[in-house]
């Protein structure tokens, strides 16, 4: 088989170019990424999800012993729908400096050029492993890199240390606010709105529940905790979708929304989420239920993303400080896989990769050339570390 020599540039046009919104197969884009890697001599292993419609990939160059460092992102992206494109989304496109394109940003370009960088290891002559890990879902919960970080901890392949390639502009992130989702589902009574007291109006509880948790995210912000190295000091509450009713002059029976707690180290989502179930217990679900007895809240979580929090003097964090050749660090309120690396594996890691946040998520999202090329430096550097030559 001939190599395929490609410049990260022309990996991330193929990457960019395979559409893995969250809800869609990425096993197109693991085609192509095996089929490249395996034209320079390595192979992996996939990790399914239960409808073996997508995967985690997970490659290994190097000596075969313990350890080593791991380039860990995720190719799935958020939808383009409703989203005001002047450019073809799965196109990449260069215009005035920038390369735009879903992903391009998010996280594509960080694996782009650890699948650029690795057979350049190679041919350098790797005196330890490095890990590639390319996960599926991250855009809806970091659902899917738990299987194959499940695996490795099960199979005992824990590697030293662990670079997840975020959009940072190559900034060490130190630490990232977990995250904690819920769907409440609220059900009521219904009847005919001329006799509304009869009833149980499930959309009215829902936002008495929401008034509760607004009011929550208004005291972390007068009076929480405070962590000064985020973006977003402190801890917050949100309240991201609310449905219910069919019609006005109809109590309604159901209503249902979804909320998040984004925790700083220093508060704990159970007691907060504890506090709120007590407020439903004890002051709404008695009302209702004098009603009715049938009605009251019932909750899933959705997500549960543990923060990231590694001492800004660790190896891991020194070394991303040489690879970007920056000396500050930060702490971000988004959340990322770092967490569940440490959680699940304890592989020691930081957040550090190509793009701005700002990017991420919006219409026209790109990736500058120069970011880009400072990630090609960023990978010559961590060549200097792990080749031999």
């Amino acid at each position: 088989m001939i190599a395929m020599d490609l410049s990260a540039r022309e990996i991330l046009e193929k990457l960019v170019s395979f559409d893995t919104t969250s809800h869609k197969t990425n096993l197109p884009l693991l085609d192509f990424v095996e089929e490249y890697l395996a034209s320079h001599g390595l192979s992996g292993f996939r990790v399914y999800d239960e409808t073996g419609e997508k995967a985690n990939l997970f490659v290994s160059a190097g000596p075969e012993e313990p350890g080593g460092i791991v380039l860990s992102g995720h190719v799935d992206v958020v939808p383009v729908i409703g989203q005001a494109w002047t450019t073809d989304p799965f196109e990449l496109t260069e215009k005035a400096g920038k390369l735009y394109g879903r992903g391009s940003c998010d996280m594509k370009g960080f694996v782009a050029l650890s699948l650029w960088a690795v057979p350049q290891f190679m041919k350098r002559g790797l005196k330890e492993p490095v890990h590639l890990a390319i996960s599926y879902d991250e855009e809806v919960g970091c659902l899917g890199v738990r299987r194959l970080l499940e695996k490795l901890a099960a199979e005992d392949q824990t590697a030293k240390l662990c670079i997840v390639g975020e959009p940072t502009e190559f900034q060490p992130v130190v630490a990232h606010k977990g995250k904690w989702s819920f769907k409440a589902k609220v059900r009521g009574k219904e009847c005919h709105s001329s006799l509304a007291p009869n009833g149980v109006n499930a959309v009215e509880y829902a936002a008495e529940a929401i008034t509760w948790l607004r009011r929550e995210g208004r005291r972390f912000a007068a009076e929480g905790a405070r962590d000064e190295l985020y973006d977003l000091k402190h801890t917050t509450v949100h309240v991201g979708t609310l449905h219910g009713g069919t019609a006005l002059n109809i109590v309604p029976q159901e209503a249902e929304f979804v909320f998040e707690y984004r925790y700083i180290a220093a508060d704990d989502p159970a007691e907060i989420h504890a506090r709120f179930l007590k407020f439903i217990q004890e002051e709404l679900e008695p009302e209702m239920q004098a009603i009715e007895p049938s009605t009251g809240f019932t909750f899933e979580t959705v997500s549960q993303i543990p923060g990231l929090d590694v001492d800004a003097n660790h190896a891991v964090v020194n070394l991303a400080r040489q690879l970007s050749g920056r000396n500050d660090h930060a702490k971000v309120a988004y959340g990322t896989e770092a967490g569940l690396f440490r959680e699940i594996t304890d592989i020691p890691t930081v957040v550090c990769g190509p793009g701005n946040i700002e990017q991420a998520h919006k219409p026209d999202e790109f990736l500058t050339l120069v970011q880009l090329a400072k990630g090609e430096e960023f990978m010559r550097r961590l060549g200097d570390r792990v080749c031999a030559a």
